[in-house]
């Protein structure tokens, strides 16, 4: 259990502003988690069909796609902070809207506005921790952060879907139930930019003073905390500082690397993902509670893998960690799809599902390591945006294999096609970003 006495400890340390930020980070995930897994059944209940479902959905991904960059362009220049209050603001504002509308062109016209919205906290939440922590507690913190988003939204499901049917039980008609319900998700999203109101934010500079070149002294660990205490450690070095201009070039090229390895990966998880229900349900006929259920059980694993990433990264390195861990999922993501036995299917699913996100705070902390600050919203916001295209892509393409080979050798298909695809992705992630002798050399001396 180190590793959890590790993360308490890192908690504990943790500055005014993070803290701020977890609160209202839980208060949003709590009331997003509340208000997605019942909004599809309020659209059902209201007598919509899957069409109008699945309208809204496609509706909301597209706003969400087209705010990414601007988004991650405006963060990287304006107030981080007002970007999140507004984000967290708008878009509980819109979940309460959502509640009660009821005619088409109004659910349509919210989702979108939900979809605009969302993209803020999405985009602007790793770059914001990231100018808030040293270096060195970075990898801790976002394994914390990704770990709480999901418990936080587990915990909004399970909430939601409970007080929905106490209602029901003591008389309310269904779409009464879940529209209070809803209501009370938009709420705790709306709850959620009070704390961010009360964070201190130091005040933003230009890309070029971020990036002057310091020949004489480089900063290790630099931040500011939220009492304004000058916490960097300057380390006399000769090495080399790179200037803007040849700053904001390697920021480029990590830039479309990231966002290349991250396309791969979500152009295979488009093919699966997203019909994990389906494939459920077609191949052993188990009921949606148990789908419900084993889902909430992937998320769990997910969390406690997350928390134990760090431990895996201090004894190989950050680059390392990502490949084992996408790799490792392989063997199980294989075996979902070729399996026959539900039993075997789940225990699959759910080491899969842990092993592969457990990746992802891994990636996060060497992307900002990696990118300078300046560019480190437009980063988030490319690879974001990588990974969502491959899921809008590959619907068409998961449909026409099922529809050519049956539903046991589709999903088989799918699924090999997908292993192949994390495979390449692995690969290209070591390859690009794997740390050279040299470089191992520079980081010991300085630590």
């Amino acid at each position: 259990m180190g590793w959890w006495h590790q993360a308490r400890n890192d908690v504990k340390r943790w500055n005014r502003n993070i803290k701020l930020f977890f609160l209202s980070n839980m208060l949003y995930q709590f009331g997003s988690g509340m208000f997605m897994v019942l909004y599809n059944l309020y659209i059902q209940a209201l007598g919509y069909g899957a069409d109008m479902n699945g309208s809204i959905v496609s509706i909301q991904s597209l706003a969400t796609a087209c705010m990414f960059i601007p988004i991650g362009l405006a963060g990287d220049r304006l107030s981080r902070k007002h970007i999140l209050i507004i984000g967290a603001l708008l878009t509980g504002l819109s979940f309460m809207g959502r509640s009660y509308a009821e005619d088409p062109l109004s659910l349509q016209t919210y989702a979108v506005i939900t979809g605009l919205f969302i993209s803020f906290y999405q985009v602007i939440a790793i770059p914001f921790l990231a100018e808030n922590v040293s270096k060195s507690e970075r990898l801790s913190l976002f394994s914390i952060h990704f770990s709480g988003v999901l418990a936080a939204q587990v915990v909004g499901s399970i909430a939601g879907g409970y007080g929905a049917d106490m209602l029901q039980a003591i008389g309310w008609s269904k779409i009464d139930s879940l529209q209070t319900v809803l209501m009370l998700g938009g709420a705790a999203t709306v709850a959620s930019f009070l704390p961010l109101l009360f964070i201190k934010e130091k005040k933003k500079e230009t890309a070029e003073v971020r990036l002057r070149p310091q020949p004489k002294l480089v900063e290790k660990d630099s931040y500011v905390s939220s009492d304004g205490d000058d916490s960097s450690l300057s380390i006399p070095t000769t090495a080399a500082v790179l200037t803007p201009e040849q700053t904001k070039r390697s920021d480029w090229i990590n830039i479309s690397q990231f966002t290349t390895a991250q396309l791969l990966v979500g152009l295979g998880s488009g093919l699966v993902i997203p019909y994990l229900n389906m494939y459920f349900t077609d191949r052993f006929a188990v009921s949606l509670t148990a789908v419900g259920l084993l889902v909430s059980l992937g998320q769990i694993m997910t969390i406690v893998s997350m928390l134990i990433g760090p431990t895996l990264v201090a004894r190989v390195g950050q680059v390392r960690a990502v490949v084992i861990f996408q790799l490792l999922s392989l063997p199980f993501l294989l075996l979902t799809g070729f399996t026959t036995m539900f039993t075997i299917a789940a225990f699959s699913f759910l080491f899969r599902q842990a092993l592969m996100n457990a990746a992802n705070p891994i990636q996060s902390a060497l992307m900002v390591e990696r990118i300078s600050d300046a560019r480190r919203g437009i980063a988030n916001s490319f690879t974001q945006t990588a990974f969502m295209l491959g899921w809008a892509t590959m619907g068409p393409v998961q449909s026409a294999i099922l529809k050519t080979y049956g539903t046991y050798w589709g999903y088989a298909v799918t699924f090999c096609i997908t292993g192949i695809l994390y495979i390449t992705a692995a690969g290209l992630f070591y390859y690009v970003f794997r740390e050279s002798k040299q470089t191992k050399n520079e980081s010991q001396v300085l630590n």
